[in-house]
């Protein structure tokens, strides 16, 4: 019986549980935001001081939260690139999130190896605006002393185990968190250091990517740091997913994940063939429009929120009364519509009341990503049960048409803190190994995530209904584009 920590360090905030080694289960937490100042405008700030992240650590690991620990597990916001210079300082405040300076960055990347296929197959991913390699184009083209100057890279993850372990010469990565930059491979578990040059005009030092199960280091305390990894895949260790199981999140854009024995190299860009926390993969298909499709229709609404919007929706009928919302509202990716608007089909007379409208938009939201589920499915991808996640998933309207949308099991796990506890995880597995009890190729056996249960059962049938309603809509009004 021991105990270990995990600490996942969010855009906004860290948060640090401790969990028993054996079962799991959360002993304590802590939690801090950033000390950060908000840009001008509001919003979150694009540019960001990584010692804001060290600070928030501190505090939330405050008033003897870690005594007894025996290991610690770092989760971190994905897609944050820190430069540093030959000395392991800081160029500039690392970059972080979707940031929209670095658009044209993405294109010009696409461009200048030949176009989408050609990274598709370079990497498993297309450049977009927020992975760390548009980033360094980016930074190549508008600020080229720091360019110049920038001899190191590495991530949010990378940056604090680095820190954690007193800033030793050896730095490292895992697989999860190398997969996302645009400059490593998951198909072939390499990096791309001609990629980098590409992006950054010359060659630079990038972290030793090393097992799941290893050990980046011990502090100078005797500590066991793990390898860390991005928030995506602790999240996924953390909710313990497996083979046949597909992970969708509900948030403002959508994103279906699932777990896979292969990489899987998409020349169209659709999936981004990420790697797992495990050893395995993490095929990713992104929506543009998930909530934000449910808050437009209440805001045309009327209501106040988007529990109204289920109410009202769930006064009407599967099919909204032949009503259906294509909702390419801020265009889509899946399927890759750039530039293209929303679509509501199938007005007559006994159609236009507002609860079938509002029925609409959670049909046509789930419908969208149930198109995402089919492109794994379409390359051999297994989903015998989808996790819905994100604070929508609650809705009762969601509850309802998720399970026959998607044509499976629907599991909607209590609200946790799945990224730390999936750090927590990753944690105990390295010092398992470290100790002998456990094995590098089966992490620990934790109790699975508490979660709600629902079945698609008699109505499967009028799901499949509803989908083939929607899919006729979109083959109509935007043919081929899937």
């Amino acid at each position: 019986m021991g105990i270990v920590a995990g600490l996942d360090s969010s855009p906004d905030f860290t948060r640090i549980v401790v969990c028993d080694t054996d079962s799991g289960a959360v002993l304590r937490q802590g939690y801090a935001p950033h000390p950060m100042e908000s840009p001008e405008g509001g919003g979150r700030p694009s540019d960001v001081d990584p010692q804001a992240w060290l600070l928030s650590l501190g505090e939330a690991a405050g008033g003897g939260l870690l005594e007894g620990v025996q290991a610690i597990g770092v989760s971190a916001q994905q897609n944050a690139v820190v430069p540093l210079d030959a000395q392991g300082n800081t160029v500039r405040p690392a970059m972080v999130g979707g940031d929209k300076r670095t658009q044209v960055a993405a294109a010009d990347l696409i461009d200048a190896l030949g176009g989408r296929e050609a990274w598709a197959q370079a990497v498993g991913c297309v450049p977009q605006a927020a992975q760390p390699i548009t980033k360094l184009r980016w930074l190549t083209r508008t600020e080229p002393e720091n360019a110049q100057r920038t001899a190191i890279l590495l991530q949010a993850h990378d940056w604090l185990v680095w820190q954690l372990l007193g800033r030793p010469v050896r730095r490292t990565t895992d697989r999860g968190g190398a997969s996302g930059t645009g400059y490593w491979s998951a198909a072939t578990g390499g990096y791309r250091p001609d990629l980098v040059e590409l992006a950054l005009g010359h060659q630079v030092m990038l972290p030793e990517v090393i097992g799941p199960a290893d050990a980046a280091g011990t502090t100078p305390e005797g500590l066991l740091i793990s390898v860390g990894t991005g928030e995506t895949m602790a999240a996924a260790f953390g909710l313990g997913i497996g083979l046949g199981d597909a992970v969708v999140s509900l948030g403002a854009s959508g994103s279906v994940m699932a777990v896979h024995p292969e990489a899987l190299v998409d020349g169209s860009g659709m999936i981004t063939a990420l790697a797992d926390a495990t050893g395995m993969h993490l095929p990713v298909v992104t929506t543009l429009n998930a909530v934000r499709t449910l808050r437009g229709a209440a805001e045309l609404l009327g209501l106040s929120d988007l529990e109204s919007l289920s109410d009202l929706a769930m006064k009407s009928t599967p099919g909204s009364h032949g009503l259906v919302l294509l909702p390419y509202l801020e265009g889509e990716r899946t399927p890759n519509l750039p530039h293209t608007a929303g679509t509501l089909a199938g007005l007559r007379r006994e159609s236009m009341k507002a609860e079938h409208l509002a029925r609409a938009a959670f049909e046509g939201m789930l419908c969208g990503l149930a198109d995402a589920l089919d492109v794994l499915r379409g390359r051999g991808v297994e989903v015998r049960r989808v996790f819905l996640l994100g604070p929508a998933a609650e809705l009762p309207a969601v509850q309802a048409a998720a399970p026959m949308l998607f044509g499976t099991q629907v599991v909607v796990p209590q609200p946790a803190d799945y990224a730390a506890i999936g750090a927590a995880r990753q944690a105990a597995w390295a010092l398992g190994t470290s100790q002998g009890t456990l094995d590098v190729r089966n992490p620990p056996a934790w109790q699975g995530a508490v979660a709600q249960v629902l079945e698609p059962g008699d109505e499967l049938a009028v799901g499949q209904a509803v989908r083939q309603q929607f899919v006729a809509v979109r083959e109509q009004t935007h043919p081929g584009a899937l």
